[in-house]
């Protein structure tokens, strides 16, 4: 159990201290490749920090196939676009909240491309509505094409998103690998990103795996800890990133890395979902799904009212966190 314990905490130190060198290096990237701020934040960030959770249930659905892996490969698939838009959404709100009301270090608003911001969740809401509600899951051959569909949209979204209006990347900070020379060379750059991710995915398992074996001491079930604690631990490189980049008021790239990983996870993983399992969507898997959507459309209606609430529409899915929390304790326990 101390053993469990200490992997844990060595895993979160990992995902924190690789966190902060994969920004600094998608930064660097962003800005040597002439990229935009919403293409930075938005696919290379946000694909980057989705590996960890897009990793497990690929090796839970292919090499656990025989135990309980299928459960724990689509509570995966289901749980991160709903940590992502009940409790990565909501981290950003009340970041920017506490930072304004306590630490007085910035305006109660939050300074977004609203025209990009807008764009990942209309692509996450009409992508994940169909895996949710469309898919006829006893159909094989529309469920194969189904998810053809998704990854051929997560494409087109690629493709608008780099042709895009959108500012262009601000100075960033000196490259951590090389940090005398103003202009590293994309080799270097490249290296830093590479190794932070290698690091970041190697914390979240380290991280994935002491939660599990200290939920199964206490007796958790396997689809509880699929639904709610893995995609905690996974989810963790983008809050982390996200608050990073809120706090040095880049809010672009703090709210495209969620927004954007949102639409990832309901292309790409859900995809592979739909093929490689049943993909029976019922009871609390479906209830995620849908706040996973409310909670998101609630963010989109607020980003046409002012920007001042923003930070209050990105925290109302926190609601939903902790009203899907009571359901799946009542529902096991």
């Amino acid at each position: 159990m101390l053993f469990d314990i200490i992997i844990f905490l060595l895993g979160l130190i990992f995902i924190l201290i690789s966190a902060e060198v994969f920004t600094n290096g998608v930064e660097a990237l962003g800005h040597r490749l002439n990229l935009s701020t919403n293409f930075t934040g938005s696919v290379l960030a946000a694909v980057g920090t989705a590996l960890p959770e897009t990793i497990l249930p690929v090796i839970a659905v292919l090499f656990f196939a025989e135990g309980q892996g299928h459960d724990i490969g689509v509570g995966a698939i289901l749980g991160a676009p709903f940590m992502l838009s009940t409790l990565a959404f909501p981290l950003i709100g009340l970041t920017v909240i506490l930072a304004h009301f306590w630490l007085k270090k910035r305006a109660l608003e939050i300074n977004i491309e609203t025209v990009g911001f807008r764009r990942d969740i209309v692509f996450f809401l009409f992508a994940y509505s169909v895996a949710l509600f469309i898919v006829p899951y006893e159909n094989e051959v529309l469920r194969v094409l189904t998810a053809v569909f998704l990854i051929l949209l997560y494409v087109l979204y690629i493709w608008l998103t780099l042709k895009g209006e959108s500012n262009e990347m601000e100075e960033v900070e000196k490259l951590y690998f090389s940090p005398k020379n103003p202009n590293p060379h994309i080799a270097v750059i490249i290296l830093q990103v590479i190794t932070a991710l290698t690091i970041m995915i190697t914390g979240a398992h380290m991280f994935v795996s002491g939660i599990e074996k200290i939920s199964l001491h206490f007796g958790f079930p396997a689809l509880l800890f699929s639904l709610l604690v893995a995609p905690v631990a996974t989810e963790l490189p983008e809050k982390v990133n996200s608050i990073f980049w809120i706090l040095r008021k880049k809010d672009s790239l703090a709210v495209g890395n969620v927004s954007g990983a949102m639409v990832f996870q309901s292309t790409i993983p859900v995809g592979f979902g739909i093929v490689f399992t049943q993909w029976d969507i019922t009871g609390l898997a479906m209830v995620s799904g849908v706040f996973a959507v409310v909670s998101a459309f609630f963010a989109l209606a607020l980003s046409y009212v002012d920007k001042k609430v923003i930070p209050f529409g990105l925290t109302i899915g926190g609601i939903f966190y902790i009203i899907y929390i009571y359901l799946a304790v009542k529902e096991f326990f």
